[in-house]
C-alpha cells in the first residue's frame, strides 16, 4: 500500500505530499501521523501541498482534522505550498480550514512554526572584524 513519507526534524514533522492525494492515502496519512506525533512527541506538523492541483472536501475536511488532532496531541500545524487553484476551489466549496495556518513555502513554514511555538530561529549575522586572516566569517 502506498504511504506518504514522514520526516522528522526536531521537534517537527515534515510531510511532503508528493503523488495524487485520493481518499484513502488521506485516510492512512491521517492514521500515521497522529502516530508519529505521539512516538515523537512531536510539537509541530508542517504539510506541504505544493505538488497537489486538486483539493477536495473530502481532502480539505482531512486536512483540518489532522489540525484538530494534532493540536489535542501537542503540535501545532502548517500547510504550506497550496496553489492558487487550490485556494480558489476551496473557497467556492466553502471549506474554511479552520485551525489550520498557512504559509507560502517550506522555510516560511518553519519560521511560523518556530515563532508559534517561542523557538528562536539562530541567526548567524556577521559584524566589521568578525573575520579571521582570509577575510571568512
Amino acid at each position: 500500500m502506498e504511504r506518504i513519507p514522514i520526516l522528522q526534524m526536531g521537534d517537527f514533522l515534515l510531510v511532503t505530499i508528493q503523488v495524487d492525494m485520493h481518499d484513502q492515502l488521506a485516510i492512512s496519512l491521517q492514521d500515521d501521523l497522529t502516530d508519529r506525533i505521539t512516538q515523537t512527541y512531536a510539537r509541530g506538523v508542517l504539510i506541504d501541498i505544493s505538488t497537489l492541483e486538486i483539493v477536495d472536501s473530502f481532502i480539505g475536511r482531512i486536512l483540518g482534522n489532522i489540525a484538530k488532532m494534532s493540536r489535542v496531541l501537542g503540535a501545532e500545524t502548517v500547510v504550506v505550498g497550496m496553489q492558487p487553484a487550490v485556494a480558489i476551489t476551496l473557497v467556492e466549496l466553502g471549506l474554511t480550514l479552520t485551525n489550520i495556518r498557512t504559509a507560502l513555502n517550506v522555510e516560511k513554514g518553519m519560521a511560523l512554526l518556530r515563532s508559534s511555538l517561542g523557538d528562536s530561529i539562530p541567526q548567524v549575522t556577521a559584524t566589521k572584524g568578525d573575520t579571521d586572516d582570509d577575510g571568512a566569517v
